[in-house]
C-alpha cells in the first residue's frame, strides 16, 4: 500500500476533498487500522492512541463513500444494512469534514486530551471553527 494521503477540489470547485488510504484488518477479534506505510499504528513507547476514535472515523468515512458511489441512495438504507439507527450513522457522518490536521493527530495519538466522539459530531464544519474549539 504505497498510496499518499491527498487533498484536492471536488467536482464542483466548492468543496476539498481529503482521502487517507487506510485499511480496517480484524486481528484476534479486534480492529486495526492499517497506515498508508504499511504499519499498524501500534502505540509504543508512552506514544498513545485512542483505537475507537480512529476505527470510527474509518467506519464514517467508509460509511460516506458508499453513499457518495450510489451503491445506497439513503442515509435510512444504508443505517438499515449496517445495523445502526438513522441518527447515529448521519451523526457518524460528520466525522468526515473534520479538519485533516485533526484527523491525522487523532490517528497519531496526539490529540487534545479529553477529545471524545460526543465532540467530535458536535463540531462545526469550518475548519478554523474545529481548531479554535480545540485550542
Amino acid at each position: 500500500m504505497s498510496e499518499a494521503p491527498q487533498m484536492t477540489l471536488g467536482a464542483d470547485g466548492d468543496c476539498v476533498v481529503f482521502r487517507v488510504p487506510l485499511k480496517i484488518r480484524r486481528r484476534g477479534g479486534r480492529k486495526q487500522i492499517i497506515a498508508p506505510d504499511g504499519t499498524n499504528g501500534t502505540a509504543t513507547d508512552g506514544e498513545r492512541r485512542n483505537e475507537s476514535l480512529a476505527v470510527t472515523i474509518a467506519r464514517a468515512h467508509r460509511w460516506q463513500q458508499l453513499l457518495e458511489s450510489g451503491r445506497y441512495a439513503t442515509v435510512g438504507e444504508l443505517a438499515r444494512d449496517a445495523g445502526v439507527d438513522n441518527s447515529y450513522l448521519a451523526r457518524m457522518l460528520r466525522l468526515t469534514v473534520l479538519a485533516p490536521d485533526l484527523v491525522g493527530a487523532i490517528l497519531d495519538g496526539t490529540e487534545p486530551d479529553g477529545l471524545s466522539l460526543e465532540k467530535l459530531y458536535r463540531m462545526p464544519v469550518v475548519w478554523n471553527e474545529q481548531r479554535r474549539r480545540l485550542a
